[in-house]
């Protein structure tokens, strides 16, 4: 772990940005090496703005303008391979043309920083945000960490390179903003000085790079006798994410005075029923609760940070004392009993003797609006489904019958 000092706010400097932006100038101050993408919108300003940097000679990345998804994830694995400090940025269609890579920069153990900006899934064609591009890669083996705020997704871009290289993880990271909902809505942002970040990041310690002079093949052919230990060392690796991330947040903390956690609990200690979710919907649910709370309404919120592994001991604990969590998730698992959030939470709860009830609504699918009424609603259901003793497994909020 480096030595980081508290930064005075006199040093920072803050500025209006768009989740977008704010990713691209935190790319830009981790002066990585590598940076290949392909534009797809939401996230195209990422790489527009990044872009720029180069231009004007403020950063020495190199760029690679290349022809696909698929292509852009190959590139990184293979600069990563030989001890590049590596990033990309995608969406939706993107990333599911990324899929195949995907798993083989996580089984290759490579420490790529992905930046995503949530959009739904095709068909029909759709260019607005939900969850299901990163739920539908939840095993591919990347980290997955949501953001709330601008802020938020800059200070979590700069920590995703030193969670992602830590020599106990290596593996590839996803840092997940809502599309268009926060890439591209003006937010303020406290920004770090460059050298600050670089001191805090260090250099970039390769856990083994490719030589010339000494030729090594990795990933191609690993048949009966030793794929099954490849998985293993990979499960092993991203068990220890929450004891790094935890590490790294407090000496962030300590150099900002900035902190999330893998959860944040919002006025949860006498709740009877939680709202759980992340993102930004979790922005309009501390304002439903503000104003529940008014009402003497017992009701708190779970904002989740990190899918990816799932914290469950955490979240059991945070919710075990309430009667009901209601799950509001922007995805669908067609086919499951509910959806993958509510499956993880319910999964978390398993060896409880005496557990909630959880109730699951899918909301905003393809950027329907997420309105505090769409809360409301979800919170009214759960009280009913309360009274009654049984919820459905799973429904539907805002949408048109």
């Amino acid at each position: 772990m480096t030595s980081v000092e508290k930064i005075p706010k006199d040093q920072m400097v803050v500025e209006g940005l768009t989740g977008d932006a704010a990713i691209a100038l935190a790319l830009k101050q981790c002066d990585i090496d590598v940076l290949a993408a392909y534009p797809i919108t939401p996230q195209t300003i990422i790489v527009e703005d990044f872009q720029k940097f180069v231009a004007n000679g403020e950063v020495k990345t190199k760029v690679i303008p290349v022809e696909s998804e698929h292509s852009a994830m190959s590139a990184c694995v293979g600069a990563s391979a030989v001890g590049a400090r590596v990033a990309t940025a995608t969406a939706s269609a993107g990333l599911a043309l990324m899929w195949e890579i995907l798993y083989c920069a996580a089984s290759m153990r490579m420490p790529i920083v992905l930046t995503v900006a949530n959009r739904a899934l095709s068909a029909p064609i759709n260019i607005h945000n939900d969850w299901s591009d990163t739920y539908g890669a939840r095993d591919s083996g990347f980290i997955q960490l949501y953001c709330q705020s601008s802020q938020e997704a800059y200070d979590t871009t700069i920590m995703a390179f030193k969670i992602a290289e830590n020599k106990d993880i290596l593996l590839p990271i996803m840092v997940c903003i809502d599309g268009f909902i926060l890439s591209h809505n003006v937010e303020r942002v406290e920004m770090l000085p460059d050298q600050a970040i670089k001191k805090f990041l260090g250099v970039r310690q390769p856990f083994q790079n490719l030589d010339p002079d000494n030729p090594i093949t990795m990933g191609p052919l690993a048949l009966t006798d030793y794929y099954f230990e490849f998985k293993e060392q990979q499960d092993e690796a991203i068990k220890r994410v929450p004891d790094v991330f935890k590490q790294v947040e407090a000496e962030f903390e300590r150099m900002t005075g900035r902190s999330y956690g893998m959860l944040e609990t919002y006025k949860t200690e006498d709740a009877e029923i939680i709202l759980l979710t992340h993102s930004t919907p979790a922005g309009t649910a501390k304002v439903v609760v503000d104003v529940l709370r008014e009402r003497d309404e017992k009701v708190g919120v779970l904002r989740l940070k990190m899918f990816r592994p799932f914290p469950s001991k955490e979240v059991a604990e945070a919710i075990k004392h309430a009667k009901a969590v209601a799950v509001f998730e922007k995805c669908r698992s067609f086919g499951s009993t509910c959806n993958p959030l509510a499956l993880e939470v319910m999964a978390s709860l398993y060896d409880l003797k005496e557990k909630p009830m959880v109730t699951d609504f899918v909301i905003g699918l393809g950027g329907r609006d997420v309105p505090p009424t769409t809360i409301v609603e979800g919170y009214e259901k759960t009280k009913e489904y309360l009274k009654q003793g049984k919820a459905p497994l799973y429904e539907t909020l805002g949408v048109r019958k």
